[in-house]
């Protein structure tokens, strides 16, 4: 394991986070697996490597402006 492993979030990511899964009722699906809660999202990302990271945040920050929760389109 690289020191940029299970780094924690900073501070705006969390915020995003808390945002977008606050209420959800339709989990977002990254890489395949669905997460319903800012808790388990938050654990999946800062197991990830900082690029993988990125690319996975990035996906879920899609759905901040989406609260009825139908996919974005890429």
């Amino acid at each position: 394991m690289t020191e940029d492993e299970n780094q924690p979030l900073d501070r705006a990511q969390r915020r995003l986070l808390r945002r977008v899964y606050n209420g959800r009722t339709v989990p977002i699906v990254v890489d395949g697996t669905p997460f319903l809660t800012y808790k388990e999202a938050a654990k999946y990302l800062e197991s990830l490597p900082p690029e993988q990271r990125e690319a996975a945040y990035a996906v879920m920050k899609t759905f901040a402006g989406n609260r009825k929760g139908e996919a974005a389109t890429d």
